[in-house]
């Protein structure tokens, strides 16, 4: 639990941003290595890892601004040069870029995309909460638990108070979340089923852990802003669950294209075999008509 690890002249490493980064860099390399058994480009997994981290980080950003609105107003700086994100934030805008790239730019299958990628998505935040811990914040309430964290000083937890170490219960959820996409995608029978999981574990998860958590944002009654999300979420994933059971593409990509060669030779044998049928009614339609003394060419 210390801020900054280590400095090297004015450079300092902070542990909430060597977590991320290695949470970031861990994340991209499964991804693009899975790419190749989904029958995915791993150019185009890169590409859309690049836009999820740095529209993920300025929806982050920009959410976390529009909770600390009244302070912005009074000083900028102080909420935009914060180390303050807010992760839902980063989810929708990172989400909606990456739509819009696969949709309108490349022209790929955006489902197919993310559900490669939300299982790695998972495990890049199971290594930020790691970080959140290092650094102190995102802390939960006091508690007189056995297992409640005492943080030192210069975090930005208050110090010397037991708290519910909410960060590491986030982070072993992420890592849960994780495995099971992984396991899931293999038993998927739907384009989507695996962003539709991600959605319901990440929202309810997230749902039940703001109970735990500190929070001074406002939100809607007594949702906090989070709660209010993860509740959109998990309406999301069903909505999409439901949608999923109505289409008729499947989750394996290897019988999807093994299934359009299948129809692709099977349509290219029924031309060549319509065009020697052709040929054939024609030569005894011809054969026919030499034999005939009272055809009209005679």
């Amino acid at each position: 639990m210390k801020v900054d690890l280590f400095s090297i002249g004015r450079f300092t490493v902070h542990s909430y941003g060597l977590m991320i980064a290695i949470g970031i860099i861990l994340a991209v390399i499964i991804a693009m290595k899975r790419a190749a058994g989904r029958k995915l480009v791993a150019d185009e997994v890169l590409n859309i890892s690049i836009i999820i981290v740095v529209f993920g980080f300025l929806g982050a950003k920009i959410l976390f601004v529009l909770e600390n609105f009244k302070q912005f107003l009074v000083s900028p700086m102080s909420v935009i040069g914060s180390s303050g994100f807010v992760v839902y934030g980063g989810i929708c805008i990172g989400l909606f870029c990456v739509f819009a790239y696969c949709r309108w730019i490349r022209k790929v299958s955006f489902l197919r995309y993310v559900d490669l990628v939300f299982p790695c998505v998972a495990l890049g935040q199971a290594f930020g909460r790691l970080g959140c811990f290092m650094a102190g914040c995102c802390y939960g309430k006091e508690t007189t638990a056995w297992w409640g964290v005492t943080f030192p000083e210069g975090s930005f937890a208050p110090a010397g108070v037991p708290l519910i170490p909410t960060q590491l219960i986030s982070a072993i959820g992420d890592f849960v979340i994780f495995l099971v996409l992984i396991w899931f995608t293999k038993k998927a029978k739907k384009v989507g089923d695996v962003t539709a999981l991600y959605l319901l574990l990440y929202g309810a998860g997230r749902f039940c852990v703001e109970f735990l958590r500190q929070n001074e944002q406002g939100g809607i009654g007594p949702l906090t802003t989070a709660q209010c999300f993860s509740i959109c979420f998990i309406a999301a994933s069903i909505i999409l669950f439901m949608l999923n059971r109505k289409m008729p593409y499947s989750a394996n990509y290897a019988e999807v294209l093994a299934e359009k060669t299948e129809t692709d030779s099977t349509e290219e044998s029924e031309d060549n075999t319509d065009g020697e049928h052709g040929e054939l009614k024609e030569n005894s339609n011809e054969d026919a008509a030499e034999s005939n003394p009272d055809s009209d060419e005679e």
